[in-house]
């Protein structure tokens, strides 16, 4: 790799064995992918890491060396949701016990991810983008993510550009500001190799979709074609929030991280079929390819039949436009169905931001909690990976939940019905 001046300084230790070492692994890191050099990184990184797992010893010994030596992120950075939330779930003892042993040096992680450049103590959650978390890459920014859902957002629906990366890598180019130029940074590696040709009559369910895709092109980039026609009628946040759930779908149950949508996405409006690679290959999706997809998924519960006992909404971490549709949409089917609270334990999760827009809505929120609905920042994932929780029959709509877990996937409208139950 050609290193600049600066840069090969820090290489050789002139600014500090730490940021050597910080340096170096950046450097191997390229060039394990045939990186020729490194570009600036211009907005704050996001990290996956954000659970205190007791076995992760080796990281605590990394941050506490970063403490030592008073490094920091460039800029102040966001990091995926918190595992547990006590104050807003109810946990079982067993659970609270099984926790406590996962998760027990959470607080001791958090405050170390403060003293290296955390954004404050709502920067957690998964969906960093939103407007009101703040971590808002523009179109052609260089950034260093870690999450899977945020990378395929940033990449595909705001035009940035990150590779999807580990939180340790991340967190290393953003004390740099420096990330290895290969992959999604070039413009190369942002061309599609895989055409995607939707013919539906109404719009796919996004998460089916996505899961469709996913499995078909893998890590591959894919250029859709037939999808917009369905968003004429839609708000600007409603196909924000659709692509999003498209792209967590797709990088969960494949690991695509950028997708363009013909004259919808950012690239594909400025690029349009010049986004394709030659000898690509054609994948057509209609109504039977949903179903046959959506069929093909396992169900783990030990009693297929049983009846449900959790709902879990909100994977990724739900946008204010989202928590409206969901709370309006509940609270007209209990209405039409003649009851006045869910009849299933439900969990919806978004960022601590979001939550506390939502919250100065007060109409709305007494709305929501009038269901019974619970409202959370929490990990539902990192929730499922409790064996007591994973032994319960959990459903949600997020095919990223579904595809980690133990959890049985069913539609928005299908979670509504079992949720808010039928007529009395």
């Amino acid at each position: 790799m050609k290193l600049t001046s600066e840069e090969q300084q820090i290489y050789n230790g002139e600014q500090g064995d730490t940021l050597a070492k910080i340096m170096k692994s950046v450097v191997r890191y390229g060039e394990i992918f045939d990186a020729e050099k490194l570009v600036p990184v211009n907005k704050p990184v996001h990290l996956v890491t954000s659970f205190g797992v007791s076995m992760l010893k080796p990281v605590y010994d990394l941050m506490d060396e970063l403490i030592e030596n008073n490094i920091q992120t460039k800029l102040p950075f966001t990091v995926d949701p918190r595992p547990v939330d006590h104050a807003n779930i109810k946990y079982t003892l067993p659970e609270k016990l099984v926790f406590k042993f996962m998760y027990g040096k959470q607080s001791f992680y958090e405050n170390q991810l403060k003293q290296v450049g955390l954004k404050d103590d709502n920067a957690f959650t998964c969906a960093c983008y939103h407007q009101e978390v703040g971590n808002i890459p523009e179109k052609g920014d260089v950034i260093t993510w870690s999450e899977s859902s945020a990378v395929v957002y940033a990449n595909s629906v705001i035009g940035a550009r990150t590779n999807r990366n580990s939180a340790i890598i991340d967190l290393f180019c953003g004390i740099l500001g420096k990330a290895p130029e290969f992959g999604l940074l070039t413009n190369e590696g942002r061309k599609a190799p895989w055409l995607i040709e939707v013919n539906t009559n109404s719009l796919p369910t996004p998460q089916i979709l996505g899961s469709a895709i996913g499995i078909k092109v893998m890590e591959d980039v894919p250029y859709i074609k037939g999808l917009a026609n369905h968003f004429a009628n839609m708000s600007t946040e409603s196909i924000n929030d659709y692509l999003k759930e498209l792209g967590a779908a797709a990088a969960s149950n494949g690991a695509v991280g950028l997708f363009h949508v013909e004259n919808c996405t950012p690239e594909a409006i400025e690029l349009g079929a010049e986004l394709i690679q030659e000898n690509y290959e054609t994948y057509t999706i209609d109504e039977a390819e949903l179903e046959r997809i959506k069929e093909s998924y396992p169900i783990l519960w030990k009693k297929p039949e049983a009846k449900p006992e959790l709902c879990f909404v909100g994977c990724p971490h739900l946008s204010l436009n989202q928590l409206n549709w969901w709370t309006d949409k509940i609270a007209e089917s209990l209405q039409k169905n003649g009851r006045e609270i869910l009849q299933l334990k439900t969990i919806f999760t978004a960022a601590p931001d979001v939550v506390e827009q939502f919250k100065k809505d007060t109409v709305q929120f007494k709305k929501f909690a009038d269901t019974g609905a619970r409202l959370s920042s929490v990990c539902a994932l990192m929730n499922m990976n409790n064996p007591i929780m994973a032994r319960k029959n959990v459903i949600t709509n997020s095919n990223k939940l579904r595809t980690y877990t133990t959890s049985r996937y069913y539609t928005d409208n299908e979670i509504i019905t079992q949720i808010c139950g039928g007529l009395k």
